[in-house]
């Protein structure tokens, strides 16, 4: 099992920038590929990017594409997701996710973080 926490969400104003942090515990961090995907009211959950293993290697969806970075911490066993110029469209919940396919379906899920962007 893989336990993941989400934190770093809030209230930021368009054109703010905001970093997620996800830290897991369990097996082997460094093993899994891991992602963020996010969910917004009455929408369906969408990918928002993943991070391969070791990290050299990383995809966005054309939606944050430029503006968010995805990166990790093996050592600290942590996942980071940077957001600049933040869009109200952004709103959403964010979750980190963790397993052994790069597009998914993912193994573990983590119980999200809220970002709410204001126009």
């Amino acid at each position: 099992q893989v336990q993941l926490v989400e934190s770093g969400g809030g209230l930021v104003q368009a054109g703010g920038s905001l970093r997620l942090s996800c830290a897991a515990s369990g097996r082997t961090f460094s093993n899994y590929v891991m992602a963020w995907s996010r969910q917004a009211p009455g929408k369906e959950r969408e990918f928002v990017a993943h991070i391969s293993w070791n990290g050299d290697l990383t995809h966005y969806s054309d939606s944050v594409k430029g503006r968010f970075t995805i990166s990790r911490d093996n050592a600290k066993n942590t996942v980071y997701l940077q957001m600049n110029s933040l869009k109200p469209e952004d709103t959403a919940v964010y979750y980190c996710n963790a397993g052994f396919r790069a597009w998914g379906p993912y193994d573990y899920w983590g119980k999200g973080t809220q970002v709410t962007v204001s126009s």
